[in-house]
């Protein structure tokens, strides 16, 4: 008789309460601007709802898909090679980001989609080499070459997404077994590589220099003429500078224990750019307060948990790394866009898993999501 499998309904419930609640803060977030632009207050709300149902469709699906049937050579190098494929038309096709590729009325961000594909990757690459995860030759050099083709794909217009990914392969192959030498090797690989990465593009630097020295003091004392500062202002506009990490902070700071009440806030009203996408947040703590932001925080560590659990309890090495991938690439991308909203890290272009506006990410995210419940399921 086939095992009756049961339902973890701690993730199931969790997931669907922070796809409901954000689908309510981005009205509120959006509303203003979606009728300014689009002479519809629901314009974002409506396109973020059909995202929803479809991303919902394909999670109960992948939650019923027994996740062994990922645990194929097929199924591994195939993911892999439709995010690469996915990645060079895109950047090909969209000259001006390398980002978006464009289907009619619907965009796909491939960046977005290769989160999953090298979850599934990493599993099936790890299992099948874990008794010789420290093999240089038949071990650490493919998989080096596999997932260093993914993040310099992604990495070109998506520094912060690469960091979500080169985090997410280097936690799957610690917890296998990785030597502590290969560890250090690679985050000296990986710390050189974001550095040149920031380096080579003007506004990213700009950046990184206006969080840790805003007044560019430590800069001019080394370029008296102000020639570096000159340089790096002329690459930003005014949503890259802290501008928006104050407006950020204003509205946090705003909302105190209890908030100003849904559709109260005000830094939305034209302050605080992107207001309904990379600083959500920012929006739930002005008008939910400390309650909405811990609250949003503890629906992360749910996952986490529930995660967490499932990779310690799972019996095969598959089940433990897929389920291990897949946590770490979403409460990852939330702590670090948490982090950018209350000033803690430099602005990065990343969204907040489940809670901001954009399909491809809710596609992707819930794509993963299945996956875990479908492990956490056979974990007993």
């Amino acid at each position: 008789m086939a095992q009756r499998l049961k339902t973890d309904w701690i993730l199931f419930s969790t997931v669907l309460t922070m796809v409901s609640f954000g689908l309510v803060i981005l009205y509120s977030a959006s509303s203003i601007m979606a009728q300014l632009q689009y002479g519809s207050a629901w314009h974002f709300v409506v396109r973020q709802a059909a995202w929803a149902a479809v991303a919902l469709l394909v999670m109960m699906a992948l939650k019923r898909t027994p996740y062994r049937k990922f645990q194929n050579p097929a199924v591994a190098f195939t993911a892999i090679g439709v995010a690469l494929l996915m990645l060079g038309v895109v950047y090909v096709l969209d000259t001006a980001h390398h980002r978006w590729l464009r289907l009619g009325l619907m965009s796909l961000q491939p960046s977005e989609l290769a989160k999953p594909a090298l979850v599934i990757f990493l599993a099936f690459f790890v299992t099948w080499r874990v008794r010789a995860i420290n093999n240089p030759r038949y071990t650490l050099v493919p998989a080096s070459l596999a997932v260093g083709l993914v993040i310099l794909a992604v990495v070109v217009a998506d520094l912060g997404t690469a960091v979500v990914l080169g985090g997410t392969a280097a936690i799957v192959f610690f917890v296998a077994g990785l030597e502590l030498r290969y560890c250090a090797l690679a985050g000296a690989v990986a710390s050189v590589g974001v550095m040149l990465f920031i380096v080579a593009q003007p506004y990213r630097l700009a950046r990184v220099v206006h969080f840790f020295d805003p007044e560019f003091k430590i800069v001019n004392r080394f370029d008296p003429k102000g020639r570096i500062q000159s340089r790096l202002e002329k690459s930003l506009t005014t949503r890259d500078t802290n501008y928006q990490l104050e407006q950020s902070k204003i509205a946090v700071g705003a909302g105190g224990p209890l908030g100003l009440g849904l559709m109260n806030g005000k830094q939305k009203l034209l302050y605080l750019p992107e207001a309904h996408t990379d600083f959500i947040y920012a929006v739930a703590g002005e008008e939910m307060g400390l309650v909405g932001s811990v609250g949003l925080l503890l629906g992360f560590f749910v996952i986490f948990w529930r995660g967490l659990r499932t990779t310690v309890h799972i019996r095969d090495d598959f089940g433990r790394f897929l389920a291990l991938g897949v946590t770490v690439v979403v409460v990852v991308q939330g702590l670090i866009n948490m982090g950018v909203v209350l000033g803690m890290m430099p602005t990065k272009g990343i969204p907040l898993p489940m809670i901001s506006a954009g399909g491809s990410s809710l596609l992707s995210t819930l794509a993963s999501l299945g996956i875990l419940m479908n492990v956490s399921e056979h974990a007993g």
